[in-house]
């Protein structure tokens, strides 16, 4: 299989207003007769959903939540990225599209990130229509705060709800359509199959979880936007619902699955506090605007506080070492992601983690020098010439409650701890996969007619993404690309007419799924599905995690395809198929992850290189920074399945950089 990534030819800032003059459009009388499946309602889903939906098509959109409303797009908090220069600060189209790829570690493919460079501005523009209350500066236009991996201010965001807020501009939008019944609404479905007639995706199989009736939809092209599988580590920042099933199951159906090994660990999580846990916390990027990360400088104080005998403000300033500023100055705190959390498991692993669990993992968040700093400032502009101490605290709090006010309410609620008194602390968690199916320039996958967006594609984000991209590509590929790209397939279609369910393909996809859960549910295992799950996140964690190595990669291999083994031996699933069984959904889910899980590791162990969120401890600079081998892996990793993940094929794609120039990463 030859991969042909469909990118246009012509000068990189041209190459997509050339091709949207160029493709093939349907009219609109047409659009009527044209049936597009959406699985998966967050912020790409359900952005792809209305914009579709308002071109003319009929769209079914899938959801397994009760609400798209519940989509866990919501839980981002930070912001989303345009290159507006609304600050004046240098910003640009270009410097978007240079950040992302070298915040990727020069892994991406250019014409695509360009593109989200070019259409980012656009968004901001759609969703202030929409509604979405960004924050505003004095005079009333959209502020912007900085994120890791730039030195320009272009996130726009919505307190600590920025997610949120987008969502719902993009939930009115589809209740617009659903309204003139140009959206069909399926929620608590969850698609367990692709239909593949004559070699295009013409349908799903999907499962009423609330009735367990089997169900067969038909449509012209398939939509994926399932999010991101970071949730094969078990704990993870994701809800606990969000799984890689659907993009797995195209996987097994065609799709070549690219890169799973690039997962983003996040620097600034609520740190794992006990066994019995069964998710982590995220507190926002945005934080690392104000906040300053530090360590005791000595063994002993930071023994002293994992031990509860020294709180962080009794540690004089000359004892703290804020690593980040000291290793990065030219970023500081703002570096990108996987740089802030290696350099926190390095401190860590030195012995001077400041929590006291399991792994004596976690440093300080501290919002002291911001608070003392607003203070002043808000200070001076009330004209208050000599403030005391107190009115310097008690200015500065109001203004980082203006800013972070629901994030400091949600760690204190979680942790009994108030960070306005004391610093926080953080550790890196599992977070966002840049991994995920493969697309073309139009998105879509090596199977004609199947699409995937946002996080369920392999993304725009190469090694590493920079805070506050997420959103903006989810929204990018809803609102504004698919649109696009898939008109253009389906302008072949106007002819064909509906696609009916009863044709063969169809039956044999139903008989997979069902025989697929009668095996669970009539399995007379002795361990829940948590069992094998919580195993499985263990090993991934453990062995694929922040840190690879070759050993460590072939033994969590191994250990997978055993775990795998005695999961179909083992499992015990509770209840029948013809209910809610929430039992059953999580099983069929951990049974994707168990098959991913040992892609992942072969994935990595076959990239022997650093780059990214993927470090290999075999190829590091000598100052412990990542090193990557332009010469032998400047090209995405893409998987065929062909049976068992252990004899998956490897399809390269080669990545040419015309624009930027490869060179080792630095933020120092």
């Amino acid at each position: 299989m030859k991969l042909d990534s469909k990118v246009p030819e012509g000068p990189l800032k041209d190459k997509w207003t050339n091709y949207k003059n160029n493709i093939n459009l349907v009219n609109p009388a047409n659009k009527r007769n044209i049936d597009v499946i959406v699985v998966g309602t967050g912020l790409a889903g359900g952005s792809a959903s209305a914009t579709l939906a308002e071109l003319g098509y009929n769209v079914k959109a899938f959801c397994y939540q009760d609400s798209p409303r519940r989509a866990h797009s919501i839980a981002a908090q930070g912001g989303i990225n345009a290159a507006k220069n609304y600050q004046g600060d240098g910003d640009s189209t270009y410097r978007l599209f240079y950040d992302t790829i070298k915040g990727g570690d020069y892994r991406s493919r250019e014409a695509n990130v360009y593109r989200l460079a070019e259409v980012s501005a656009n968004i901001i523009d759609q969703c202030v229509a929409q509604g979405v209350p960004f924050a505003r500066d004095y005079g009333g236009l959209l502020d912007n705060r900085s994120f890791g991996g730039v030195l320009v201010s272009r996130t726009f965001y919505a307190k600590g709800q920025t997610g949120q807020q987008l969502l719902l501009g993009a939930y009115s939008a589809m209740n617009r359509q659903i309204a003139k019944g140009k959206i069909e609404m399926f929620n608590r479905h969850e698609m367990l199959d692709v239909v593949v007639v004559d070699g295009k995706a013409r349908g799903i199989i999907a499962r009423n979880l609330v009735t367990g009736e089997i169900e067969r939809h038909s449509a012209h092209a398939v939509v994926i936007a399932t999010g991101g599988y970071g949730n094969v580590f078990f704990l993870s920042t994701n809800a606990m619902g969000s799984n890689v099933t659907a993009s797995w199951k195209v996987h097994k159906r065609g799709a070549l699955f690219a890169n799973p090994c690039y997962t983003q660990i996040h620097p600034t999580c609520v740190p794992v506090h006990g066994t019995q846990q069964s998710k982590l916390t995220l507190m926002s990027e945005s934080l690392r605007n104000d906040g300053r990360i530090w360590v005791p400088r000595k063994l002993e104080d930071a023994k002293a506080v994992r031990e509860g005998k020294l709180k962080a403000k009794d540690i004089k300033e000359e004892d703290r070492d804020y690593y980040l500023e000291r290793r990065y100055p030219s970023f500081g705190n703002l570096v990108p992601r996987d740089v802030a959390s290696r350099a926190a498991k390095e401190r860590c692993d030195e012995g001077y983690g400041v929590v006291n669990n399991d792994t004596n993992e976690g440093v300080f968040l501290d919002f002291a020098s911001a608070i003392q700093r607003y203070g002043k400032q808000q200070a001076h502009l009330k004209g208050i010439h000599n403030p005391s101490a107190d009115e310097i605290e008690s200015l500065g709090k109001k203004v980082v409650e203006s800013k972070y006010g629901n994030l400091f309410d949600m760690y204190k609620q979680i942790t009994a701890e108030n960070p306005y008194e004391t610093a926080m602390k953080i550790y890196p968690a599992v977070h966002y996969t840049m991994g995920g199916v493969w697309v073309d320039y139009n998105l879509m996958t090596t199977v004609p007619g199947l699409y995937a967006i946002g996080e369920a594609n392999f993304s725009d984000h190469g090694a590493n993404r920079l805070g506050a991209s997420a959103l903006m590509q989810g929204l990018a590929d809803g609102y504004f690309v698919l649109p696009y790209t898939i008109g253009d397939y389906l302008s072949a279609d106007i002819r064909t007419g509906k696609i009916s369910t009863d044709l063969p393909e169809f039956a044999e996809a139903e008989a997979s799924v069902k025989s697929q859960i009668d095996t669970l549910i009539n399995n007379k295992g002795i361990h829940s599905v948590d069992y094998f799950h919580k195993q499985l996140g263990l090993i991934m964690w453990n062995k694929v995690g922040m840190s690879r190595t070759t050993e460590g990669l072939k033994q969590a291999i191994e250990e997978i395809k055993a775990l795998r083994e005695a999961f179909w031996k083992e499992v015990k699933v509770p209840g029948t198929a013809d209910e809610l069984n929430q039992e059953l959904e999580k099983a069929g889910r951990v049974a994707d992850f168990l098959e991913l899980g040992e892609l992942f590791a072969r994935d990595a162990l076959e990239r022997e290189e650093s780059c990214g969120g993927h470090f290999r401890e075999e190829h590091r600079t000598e100052d412990g920074e990542a090193k990557r081998d332009d010469v032998n892996f400047a090209f995405v990793s893409a998987w065929e399945y062909t049976g068992q993940p252990s004899e998956a094929i490897l399809h390269k794609e080669e990545l040419i950089f015309e624009n930027v120039e490869l060179k080792t990463r630095s933020y120092k």
